[in-house]
């Protein structure tokens, strides 16, 4: 039982080391937030608004095994709507001395947005109030 924690603490140490360590370009990001607080949704929704600028957008989620299994997103502007159901799916790694799960969503990450315009911007978990993920949308 010993080894079990003292793996899943290393597998979770070297995830925060790896991901601390990459470069993060913030002004390429457009929108995020994390969800990890059940008083941001209403009625089990989370609604925002934004600017955002024509150009091609691409989903990014840092999620973990708590995350919700499913996460529904739209965009909707004045000419403009995009809508996808995200699904939780994890891929075990195995190093030959310790075994770890990533996470990530699946589904259709790319957004094309035609012209700049006031988007809305609704995430549904489903019921999954308590699971945190963070969603951004890149540039």
């Amino acid at each position: 039982m010993k080894k079990i924690v003292y793996v899943l603490a290393a597998a979770i140490v070297t995830i925060a080391i790896i991901v601390s360590l990459q470069p993060k370009n913030e002004s390429n990001i457009a929108y995020h937030i994390t969800l990890a607080d059940p008083t941001l949704y209403k009625n089990g929704i989370f609604t925002d608004s934004f600017k955002i600028q024509n150009g091609t957008y691409h989903f990014g989620f840092v999620p973990s095994g708590d995350s919700p299994q499913n996460l529904s997103i739209s965009l909707k502007g004045e000419n403009f709507s995009f809508n996808e159901d995200f699904i939780l799916s994890r891929t075990i790694h195995n190093t030959g001395i310790s075994s770890y799960y990533t996470w990530d969503y699946t589904g259709k990450k790319s957004v094309e947005i035609t012209q700049d315009q006031q988007v809305q911007i609704i995430i549904n978990p489903h019921g999954n109030l308590i699971g945190s993920v963070s969603v951004d949308l890149i540039k």
